[in-house]
């Protein structure tokens, strides 16, 4: 499996359910994105859950659809929680499969200062 790459079953990303890994330097995680379904607005589309070591699933972060304010283009971006880690997620090189997307890393605002 590619590391820091999310499969997709399909390209609607809101409602598929989604498996890759994920790697840094501090972290190495397979995960499984579950979607979510919620009235709730500002609720994550997905549950990211990955294997606790005794090999339970158990939920670690959530990916939330947001719109950039300068195109209005939708975009994902994705969260695990206990790294504070956070990415956003697009198409992956060299890939014209839209099911196929490359988690691209960013850091808060906070540390960024």
């Amino acid at each position: 499996m590619d590391t820091n790459i999310i499969k997709f079953s399909s390209e609607d990303l809101e409602t598929a359910k989604g498996k890759g890994s994920i790697s840094t330097l501090t972290f190495d995680v397979d995960v499984e994105l579950v979607p979510l379904q919620s009235e709730n607005e500002m609720a994550p589309t997905h549950r990211v859950m990955a294997r606790s070591p005794r090999g339970k699933l158990i939920e670690v972060g959530g990916v939330w659809k947001k719109y950039s304010q300068e195109t209005g283009a939708e975009y994902y971006t994705l969260s695990i929680r206990q790294y504070g880690f956070n990415a956003n997620l697009g198409r992956a090189a060299n890939q014209d499969d839209p099911a196929i997307q490359a988690v691209i890393p960013w850091a808060p605002m906070e540390a960024a200062a």
